[in-house]
């Protein structure tokens, strides 16, 4: 679907992202970052973002401080998202923001409640496919 300018970020994010709750343990972050397609664990209070967990955060947060990841509840360590969009945002001015800020992808909420995950990737894609072909230099 090509990008038009009154898109709003809804309409290109991918839907139910994962999701942890607080109360979760760091061993069950651990696990859903095992998957290849997994790079970064959202975590959430009632459904209300409040943080994210990476490999990164595990190994110094975890690892690197002995503590046991069967028990460390992700509350612990979560990491404030630097940046989060509004599902109501125009499409172009998040993409404007994920190059500003060179984010591979940003949480996006609705009213301070996770609703998804935006891909700078995905849009690049979206933006390329209603790019106007170049003519051919002949």
């Amino acid at each position: 679907m090509p990008v038009s300018i009154d898109q709003q970020v809804r309409e290109a994010m991918v839907s139910d992202p994962l999701s942890l709750d607080v109360n979760d343990s760091a061993q069950a972050a651990g696990e859903a970052l095992m998957r290849p397609e997994v790079r970064a664990v959202l975590v959430c209070d009632e459904g209300r973002l409040v943080g994210i967990v990476t490999r990164k955060t595990l190994v110094r947060e975890v690892v690197a401080a002995g503590l046991n990841p069967a028990t460390t509840l992700l509350r612990a360590i979560a990491e404030t998202p630097n940046t989060t969009v509004e599902a109501s945002m125009p499409l172009a001015d998040a993409y404007a923001l994920l190059e500003e800020a060179d984010l591979p992808r940003v949480p996006v909420i609705e009213h301070g409640v996770l609703v998804g995950v935006l891909s700078r990737a995905v849009v690049q894609r979206r933006l390329s496919e209603d790019s106007p072909a170049e003519p051919d230099e002949r």
